[in-house]
């Protein structure tokens, strides 16, 4: 079984091709890891949607996420509300659900405090 801190301890890699997309069983074992996070666009993503108290505490949320993002290279579709953000991930790149989006999923579940 994959945990969270293994998933967020990863480092996203540049990927390229279907072959880089994870299977059902991948898939299942590292969603399994991160709680509140469930598929979407039939199976090609996943998303979670962080309740914050204000939005100050969202926008504090969504800042530190961005610079996530820009250092692991790997850009989650953002929906962004007074008191919650909704994060979506998908690897265009490889036409569905990578690594690249486990690893960014956990650490923005570490980044809530969750």
């Amino acid at each position: 079984m994959t945990t969270i801190n293994e998933l967020a301890d990863r480092r996203c890699q540049p990927l390229k091709g279907p072959q880089h997309l994870l299977d059902a069983p991948s898939v299942s074992a590292r969603l399994s890891a991160l709680p509140g996070w469930t598929l979407a666009d039939e199976g090609q993503a996943i998303t979670r949607t962080f309740k914050f108290p204000d939005y100050y505490r969202t926008m504090a949320f969504v800042n530190a996420l961005a610079y996530v993002a820009h250092a692991e290279d790997h850009h989650p579709d953002l929906g962004v509300h007074y008191d919650r953000a909704v994060v979506r991930y998908s690897t265009h790149d490889v036409g569905g659900l990578s690594e690249n989006d486990f690893t960014c999923a956990a650490k923005a579940e570490l980044l809530a405090g969750e």
